[in-house]
């Protein structure tokens, strides 16, 4: 099992950057530290084996996540569909849970936060600012 590097907890990511793998703790004191090394980019690390998976980013701090590598994705699945053939007697609802849960992957939010929903209470204001850039410019 990869070790955190700076304190010796269970490694959650990778900084590509440091070229180190780190605990959720150790990288948010790492990656708060300055505009800079907020912009590393790192990737974390598969719940099962630990090795890189296609899920990255940047920014202070990530919130903790469990990602999976592709290939854990794909052996899961593969012993899924064995176990399915063996265990055709199981309750429906069962199935249908672990299917559920078999395709939900958790991804991180990226670094800046999605633009704000702009309210519709003000119809006529909302188009004269799309269509020129001037708030509130009418004829």
């Amino acid at each position: 099992m990869k070790k955190c590097e700076l304190c010796n907890s269970p490694a959650k990511l990778f900084c590509e950057s440091d070229q180190a793998t780190l605990c959720w703790e150790c990288d948010a004191k790492v990656h708060t530290a300055n505009f800079l090394v907020t912009k590393h980019q790192r990737f974390l690390l598969c719940h099962v084996c630990q090795s890189l998976t296609p899920w990255h980013g940047s920014g202070p701090k990530f919130v903790p996540t469990i990602s999976f590598c592709n290939d854990c994705v794909r052996n899961n699945n593969q012993e899924n569909d064995h176990d399915d053939d063996q265990d055709e007697d199981e309750d429906d609802d069962d199935i249908e849970n672990d299917e559920d849960e078999e395709e939900n992957q958790v991804v991180p939010w990226t670094s800046t936060p999605p633009p704000p929903v702009s309210s519709s209470s003000n119809s006529a204001t909302s188009s004269s600012m799309l269509s020129n850039g001037e708030e509130g410019a009418s004829d």
